[in-house]
């Protein structure tokens, strides 16, 4: 595992200014890059230490803060340790601005993000993976949907709402992408129930992306987010693991 290097970093965006985190090896030389895409919580701590985690198996990892247009991380002041059970008006808080994160504005956002790796020293020529969380895997899949010559796998854990009646739902997006999907999904997720797992499957294949869907038993919604109580390290470390044989699959 290479020594890692992290720092806050701005990119210039359509709308403004987005800060964020990039981590890569600290011997400087390019690398595939993975564009991370958070989840509610947002661009925190721990967010960065699993960018370094990623950066330690060989990638320049970039992780915006996909919220910025109502500031710079963290939007929502968080504690230490979340428990949502602790604070009823945390999602009070959270709700709206992850509603105000539609389908257009993360393409464009994305695009930028995009521009910005691959002008990168850090960044190695060719196409970049994505990786998100909880929302973040809506983000991935809107992302590769717009931007299929750019994105070569995209992965996604415990994400919500990924097949839904909503004409913006992520599953749409299916035909446009090309790039190779993997997703392991929460066990008992009121936010992705069966019905809405099927449909997501179905439209992938009905689409012919290659794919692989997962659930991870017992696992809850959230389970890879080691400063809250939705934490599950047996479900962690296999999200670890898939993550990083896509990576290596497909770079």
């Amino acid at each position: 595992m290479p020594d890692v290097q992290g720092s806050d970093i701005d990119i210039p965006t359509g709308d403004g200014v987005a800060d964020a985190y990039l981590a890569h090896p600290a011997d400087g030389r390019p690398r595939p890059a993975v564009l991370f895409h958070q989840d509610a919580y947002g661009l925190r701590p721990h967010l960065r230490s699993m960018a370094d985690r990623l950066a330690g198996a060989g990638y320049t990892v970039l992780v915006p803060n996909v919220f910025y247009r109502l500031g710079r991380a963290p939007v929502v002041d968080l504690p230490e340790f979340i428990d949502p059970d602790a604070d009823p008006t945390l999602w009070e808080r959270l709700g709206p601005i992850v509603s105000s994160l539609t389908p257009d504005l993360v393409e464009r956002d994305a695009g930028a993000y995009l521009r910005w790796l691959a002008d990168s020293p850090l960044a190695a020529d060719g196409p970049v993976a994505l990786t998100g969380y909880c929302m973040g895997a809506r983000l991935a899949l809107w992302t590769a949907a717009a931007h299929p010559d750019r994105v070569v796998a995209a992965a996604g854990f415990h994400g919500g709402r990924l097949a839904t009646d909503d004409p913006g739902s992520p599953h749409l997006g299916a035909p446009d992408i090309t790039a190779e999907l993997y997703f392991g999904h929460a066990d008992d997720d009121p936010s992705l129930p069966p019905e809405q797992i099927a449909r997501f499957e179905e439209a992938l294949s009905a689409a012919g992306v290659r794919h692989t869907c997962e659930v991870y038993p017992g696992a809850p919604h959230g389970y890879t987010q080691a400063d809250t109580t939705a934490y599950h390290r047996e479900a962690d470390e296999r999200h670890w693991s898939a993550l990083l044989d896509l990576l290596e699959r497909t770079f």
